[in-house]
This record gives C-alpha cells, sequence and structure tokens, in this order.
C-alpha cells in the first residue's frame, strides 16, 4: 500500500493521506476486518473508540487494525465506499492529489439510529454531527446516490 501514508491529521489525529494522483472512481483501497452483527457490537457502543463500519442491514465491519483504521470522516469528502456484499472498497468521488488527506463521509453507510459523534471536519459545510443517512440534508443524500456511494441497504428505504 505504497500509495498511502499514514501521518499526522491537522483535524483528526492520524489519517490516511495520498502518496499519488488519484482520480475520480479510482480505487483507492479496500477496508478489512471482521464482520458482526448488531447484537455482536460492543457494548456500549458509543463508548468504543475504534468505530465499526455498517456494511449491510445487520451486518457490520469491524477495525482490523491497519490503515483501514485511520480513514477519517468529513462532511465534504474526497472518498466514499462501495459495498458489494462483504468486499468494500474506498474510491475517490472527486480527483485527489498527492499529500491530500483521504476522508469520506460516515453517514453515508449509517441506518442504525444507534451511534452518533459531534463533527470536528471544518468544512464549510460542516454538520457538527455524523448521524444516519437519513438527516443528511436533501441535496447532499442527492449528491451522494448520485456518486453511487450508498449502499443498497438504505437505497431501499428512501
Amino acid at each position: 500500500m505504497a500509495e498511502l501514508i499514514l501521518k499526522n491529521s491537522k483535524k483528526h489525529g492520524k489519517g490516511i493521506f495520498a502518496d499519488k494522483d488519484f482520480k475520480k472512481n479510482e480505487k483507492i483501497m479496500e477496508l478489512h476486518g471482521g464482520l458482526y452483527t448488531y447484537q455482536q457490537l460492543p457494548f456500549p457502543y458509543f463508548e468504543v473508540e475504534d468505530r465499526y463500519v455498517q456494511i449491510g442491514q445487520n451486518l457490520y465491519m469491524g477495525p482490523p487494525g491497519g490503515l483501514d483504521d485511520f480513514v477519517n470522516h468529513s462532511c465534504n469528502p474526497n472518498a466514499g465506499l462501495k459495498i458489494n456484499g462483504k468486499k468494500v472498497d474506498v474510491i475517490a468521488v472527486k480527483n485527489i492529489k498527492t499529500g491530500e488527506e483521504i476522508t469520506w463521509d460516515y453517514s453515508t453507510t449509517m441506518d442504525e439510529d444507534d451511534w452518533e459523534m459531534d463533527c470536528l471536519c471544518g468544512s464549510q459545510n460542516c454538520r457538527k454531527r455524523v448521524r444516519d443517512f437519513k438527516y443528511l440534508p436533501k441535496d447532499t443524500q442527492k449528491k451522494y446516490i448520485e456518486l453511487g456511494i450508498i449502499p443498497e441497504y438504505i437505497l431501499r428505504k428512501i
């Protein structure tokens, strides 16, 4: 994974940064981690520092202990997740230059009403709170749907 480097992020502690240019729709990396049902998540979930990514209606991918754990949230992301069954790719949703931090909007996969976090991304359109997809502004939902980064289990509900 020489195309990505882990280093300190100005806003997020540590983050993943591009060590090459990525074109829009290009695969950046694949997420890895154990698979869990909602019932198997740590309790209380909101106190867990390592985040579990929802990848299905009742399916989550746990933190693998690698670079995957450091892809941070942004309300103005340059990447998104493409979920195909149990395979999860991080893809560029816009052109990314060498040295840019790779970020995705955590709300794009969330459909549980159980976990939220304060957002400190600092983008101009920062929502101040990361919540389920259904709470995103309608224009943001539309943009993410058009980018193809909203999983089927969420699309079925809208």
